[in-house]
């Protein structure tokens, strides 16, 4: 809390001097610049069931894309998970989406985001439950109340319980995601000019997603993929019977064993404190800002490659006289059939932040004026954990042990390969400039700046991962000692956006705009052996079309290009000698640039019925994608990417959202979204055919108090994969076919789910 005081108390002394004359400022609401962007169906997902869906812009998803009164709801989604902290419950009274202009200005980011709003007091008591489950056991419970004290008064409460079994039972815990949310508000009314709120949220969530997420499949060769033998995906078990693993502290080198639940803990306190003031002379004022400190965990668990064995042996290591032979743990039975390699990640973080955002709004003649200030702190101590086993393909796998020297091991590669630490704070320091023109009654202007001044600070581990790594290990064949060392950096970033609408009549228009952001590294960026590039990061967007605006038709039809140079990533590749499962993780930076065309629609065209549309076009390619990785015996690899399409992202996505009321009571309702074929590797040589999502439901207003539905998931019952292709870094086209009927591992769609809901106001 005192390096909050201390960041508000600066800030204030920063701002102060535009406060002052701002007798002659203020904005509007940028988000009525141009034809509204649909924000329509945001919350269905179908990866994740407690967050919302990423919508894409054709380039790899940026880092958070949730805001609550638009801060941040974590400042960085490296280290605490978004849905960790944050779910679409009984305490919102509204959840919109922010145009990418906006939240390029207003926040650093290009990309389309939430931005919810709390519940902060009302004048009049109210109330909400919210009960949901679902056919696989999900119990959601969700309570929302708020109203007067006295005439200045007011309050809000929630409490948040989600306790999420998942679609299959696993061994070592009842849950896939437990989160417990709780907030608590109060609200002073000052006089009719505006108000001032404080909110306190605990958050303590256990999400398990990540461990869970990869299952077995054969890959047919012509993008699709079928079933293995007696595993289904999306309701069979990939994750082992064992919950307990032994890890080593990188940070210390100690040894101990920890479970995979224990392990994905995150418990979060966060202070917030809202103001809207409206002066005389019309000067609004809004100022949002929070503290928050938190403990964060979570395990991720890779699926590099699947391998045939034979009494012991691995296919292509029969003639190697020192080739490991495998057991099923715990025994001295040699054990023959597929062995799935895995590798472990358990990954820390303790974090404090400290943000506030401070805007000031004018309208003069008509230009609408913003004036914002952003002061952004985050510090954080983060290391990971990794270990490699394996188990054999099968519906709750059993682990397998190897002979290494005289003796077995079912745990090995401690830190080897994909840990990762850094220590450090970060500090963003930015004003910005919005205003919304009025030209003329048929041309609207707007216009955004944004000057950043951006600085960290921290300490890495720029050391080779070897076996045991950790910090005070001794570099294999030196006499050097694994020593955390300092990085720095002080940058000025900048965004730029403009858009103007033109209408040639009173239903046609035409539209423009661009984007512009630039950025520098973030700590995450230093938690692997290679330093970033420090060269600046430059993501430029623009876009132009019509709209068509009626009675029963809301049309915009735009053609875009948008690009991002030294983009930094960090790919994990494997050794492409059958029988070594070594995993190098290699961190490069490369560009990337998507043309595309994109059209949105709602229809009405009778009374009660609904049609949302929605096409996408988007060509994204790699550039300057080279990169080289040598293992430790000595073996190099490269691999160049430039010019081929970006994995996991399609070329053509389409939405078809009808929904129809009867009797004002009634809604029915449908999703469908079309994924075109997407690529699984880099060489593009893998990929998996397009796909449909589906959605469906009915909602039921029994009375003004009482609100039933039903929604159902996936009622195509498509089972599929979708991500990228573990262990296939490697590979080129000319070598696909051997892929044909292979075995391998990678993300599934959600599987064929029925929810049933009910509110209750009061």
């Amino acid at each position: 809390m005192k390096t909050f005081f201390k960041l508000f108390v600066i800030s204030a002394i920063i701002y102060w001097p535009f406060m002052a004359k701002a007798q002659e400022i203020q904005p509007a609401d940028s988000t009525k610049t141009k034809p509204a962007e649909s924000d329509r169906n945001v919350m269905l997902n179908a990866s994740n069931a407690n967050g919302p869906r990423q919508i894409s812009i054709g380039l790899p998803s940026e880092d958070v894309s949730v805001y609550e009164n638009g801060l941040p709801v974590v400042y960085s989604s490296a280290v605490q998970g978004v849905s960790t902290h944050w779910r679409s419950d009984a305490s919102l009274k509204h959840i919109g989406l922010m145009q990418i202009n906006e939240t390029a200005i207003a926040t650093g980011n290009i990309a389309y985001a939430v931005n919810s709003f709390p519940n902060m007091g009302t004048d009049e008591f109210q109330g909400i439950f919210n009960y949901n489950t679902n056919h696989f056991g999900l119990q959601r419970f969700d309570l929302g109340m708020s109203g007067a004290i006295n005439k200045d008064w007011s309050f809000a409460g929630s409490i948040y319980q989600n306790f999420d079994p998942g679609s299959f039972k696993l061994r070592f815990t009842n849950y896939v995601d437990k989160t417990q949310l709780y907030k608590a508000a109060i609200t002073r009314k000052l006089g009719e000019r505006g108000s001032i709120s404080l909110q306190y949220k605990y958050s303590n969530s256990r999400r398990l997603e990540q461990i869970v997420e990869m299952a077995p499949f054969i890959y047919v060769g012509d993008g699709s993929v079928k079933e293995i033998p007696g595993f289904s995906l999306g309701t069979s078990s990939y994750s082992p019977i064992a919950g307990r693993y032994p890890t080593m502290d990188m940070r210390n080198g100690n040894v101990s064993e920890v479970g995979l639940n224990d392990e994905s803990q995150n418990r979060a306190n966060e202070l917030m404190l809202n103001m809207d003031y409206t002066f005389s002379n019309g000067l609004q004022w809004k100022f949002n800002a929070k503290a928050m400190k938190s403990y964060n965990s979570y395990v991720w668990v890779g699926a590099p490659s699947i391998n045939k064995v034979n009494n012991g042996i691995e296919e292509g290591t029969e003639e190697d006289p020192d080739a490991a032979v495998y057991y099923v743990n715990g025994t001295d039975e040699r054990f023959t059939g597929m062995k799935q390699n895995r590798i472990a990640s358990f990954h820390y973080g303790n974090i404090k932040a400290a943000m506030l955002t401070s805007e000031l709004y004018k309208t003069i003649s008509n230009h609408k004026l913003r004036l914002g200030l952003n002061q952004w702190y985050y510090n954080v101590k983060y290391w990971s954990n990794t270990i490699r086993f394996d188990h054999d393909v099968t519906d709750y796998p059993t682990m397998l042990s190897h002979t290494v020297n005289d003796g077995k091991v079912a745990n090995y590669a401690y830190n080897y390969g994909g840990s990762e630490y850094y220590d450090g704070k970060e500090n963003k320091l930015a004003l910005y400039l919005t205003d919304n023109w009025d030209i003329t009654s048929k041309l609207n202007i707007y216009v955004g700046a944004r000057a950043e001044y951006y600085r960290y600070r921290g300490k890495s581990l720029p050391f080779a991962r070897f076996d045991n790594f950790h910090i005070g290990a001794t570099v294999p064949g030196t006499n050097e000692k694994v020593t955390p060392v300092d990085f720095k950096g002080d940058y000025f970033n900048y965004a730029l956006a403009a858009t103007g609408t033109y209408r040639l009549t009173k239903h046609l228009g035409l539209t423009i705009d661009g984007t512009m952001v630039t950025r520098r590294p973030r700590l995450e960026d230093y938690a692997t052996p290679d330093y970033p590039s420090t060269a600046q990061t430059v993501i430029k967007l623009g876009r132009a079309g019509i709209f068509f605006n009626n009675d029963w038709i809301n049309l915009t039809s735009l053609v875009s290009y948008i690009g991002k140079t030294n983009n930094r990533t960090v790919v994990n590749i494997s050794h492409p000698i059958p029988g070594n499962s070594e995993t190098m993780a290699s961190a490069f930076n490369y560009d990337i640039k998507t043309i595309g065309w994109t059209t949105d629609a709602v229809i009405k065209p009778f009374k009660n019925f609904n049609l949302h549309l929605l096409f996408t076009y988007q060509k994204p390619t790699y550039e300057k994608f080279e990169t080289t990785v040598t293992f430790s015996d000595g073996t190099s690899s490269s691999i160049n990417a430039t010019g081929n399409n970006v994995t996991e992202i399609p070329e053509i996505l389409i939405e078809i959202d009808p929904s129809y009321t009867i009797s004002n009571r009634v809604n029915i309702w449908t999703s469908f979204r079309y994924f075109s074929k997407t690529y699984a590797n880099l060489s593009n040589a893998l990929y998996f055919n397009g796909h449909w999502e589906t959605f469906g439901g009915v909602n039921f207003k029994v009375n003004e108090k009482l609100s039933i539905g039903a929604t159902v998931i996936n009622f195509f019952n498509q089972s599929g994969a979708t991500g990228t292709i573990a262990g296939s870094e490697l590979i080129q086209k000319d070598e696909a076919d051997r892929f044909k009927n292979t075995w391998m591992a990678g993300k599934y769609l959600r599987p064929f789910t029925v929810e049933f809901n009910a509110s209750i106001k009061f």
